[in-house]
């Protein structure tokens, strides 16, 4: 079935791919998929601005509940592929597959439909907006209610992987992917004359200090034994080579497994960020707002997940993968209910479309279409046995 459907996944990805929308603004893609769900005869409902939750009830609908997941956002690149299914919204492309997993779990509701009168239970849709921007689509999805009504025993994802070849199949029970938090650290000094450092609070020096010095919290304050990563990526301040500027702005990103560790950590880049401004006659503000929790896959179900996928694919082609310090939205399910999140390879042979995601130049080979509709539809029927 879902090689019959390989020239409708085709056609499905490529109108997605060439029509991309930023996290939340989603509009256009959600109007699709809902006429998508209406052509198929299956109901569904809008679920924040714009999520939609699609429902398939086979025989004895209360008999096990199982959702499947896919993100519809988009990332704000300026695509620099030439395909005739290139980008036409100038400054914005799919290049994290979010394209490809929606056209996915649309391939496999169709399929679990038309097999509705085969199977037991229900399959729960979840075409989620905004995972790539905080506070993260699934936390707002979650909030709406949609691990209810009915409840879902397991939440199944799926995720394009380009370090795979198409055709293959990750999974990781357990820890798997790490929490994310964003940073944003202001310094107020004083400016002046950089001639005249005297006269001034330097926020530059101020936030160099601040820099070196968390960066002792990943070596000195840390658990060896827990991945911790703590990164900036943008400083912004001051604007002539004379001129000592009155502010600076710090952006950064904590990553680790812990979440304990995690709260910790936060605090002590509050405070040793502070200490040290106060120490050089400065101020911080320091901003930390809620990131994403690391993502933790069931080990029941993810073996399960596993085993089907062994079966459908073979298991050749059925890796094992190790941990990621990437996060993932899909994390909030994981903290609710039984989760798996699984990656779908998508390179040719491993010897070309291995570009990592979030680049200009991402592409995939486009017959896992098929496999990823497939694959999708047989892990919901083994796990509602």
């Amino acid at each position: 079935m879902a090689a019959e459907l390989q020239p409708e996944l085709l056609r499905i990805r490529r109108y997605l791919h060439a029509h991309p929308e930023l996290s939340f603004g989603e509009f256009e893609t959600a109007r699709f998929v809902k006429n998508y769900l209406a052509e198929c005869g299956i109901p569904f409902k809008a679920m924040t601005e714009t999520g939609v939750v699609g429902l398939i009830q086979g025989k004895n609908p209360q008999h096990k509940c199982i959702a499947l997941r896919a993100d519809m956002d988009a990332l704000p690149i300026t695509e620099a592929n030439e395909t005739a299914y290139r980008s036409q919204n100038e400054g914005v492309m799919h290049a994290c597959g979010h394209d490809v997993h929606t056209t996915c779990l649309l391939g496999a509701a169709k399929i679990l439909h038309q097999l509705r009168a085969e199977w037991e239970g229900t399959v729960k849709l979840i075409f989620q907006p905004g995972e790539e921007k905080s506070p993260g689509g699934a936390s707002l999805m979650i909030a709406a209610g949609v691990l209810e009504d009915p409840a879902p025993a397991a939440v199944i994802g799926l995720h394009i992987d380009p370090a795979l070849p198409a055709g293959t199949a990750g999974f990781r029970p357990e820890q798997y992917m790490a929490s994310a938090d964003e940073i944003y650290i202001l310094i107020r000094g004083k400016g002046g004359h950089a001639a005249l450092p005297h006269l001034t609070i330097d926020p530059i020096a101020i936030a160099a200090q601040i820099i070196t010095a968390i960066q002792q919290i990943v070596s000195r304050k840390n658990n060896a034994l827990t991945p911790t990563v703590l990164s900036f990526g943008k400083i912004s301040g001051g604007h002539a080579t004379n001129v000592i500027p009155d502010t600076v702005e710090l952006q950064g990103t904590l990553r680790t497994f812990d979440e304990t560790w995690r709260k910790e950590a936060l605090q002590l880049i509050r405070d040793i960020s502070g200490q040290i401004a106060t120490a050089f006659g400065g101020t911080v503000e320091v901003n930390t707002p809620p990131g994403y929790p690391s993502l933790f896959n069931d080990a029941s179900t993810t073996l399960m997940a596993e085993s089907a996928a062994a079966a459908y694919l073979g298991s050749s082609n059925v890796v094992r993968l190790d941990r990621r310090m990437t996060a993932e939205d899909f994390s909030f399910y994981s903290l609710k209910t039984k989760a798996c999140f699984f990656r779908l390879g998508t390179n040719y042979n491993n010897e070309s479309l291995m570009t990592p995601v979030h680049n200009a130049h991402f592409d995939i080979h486009e017959p896992v279409l098929e496999t990823g509709a497939g694959l999708m539809s047989w892990i919901a029927l083994r796990m509602l046995h």
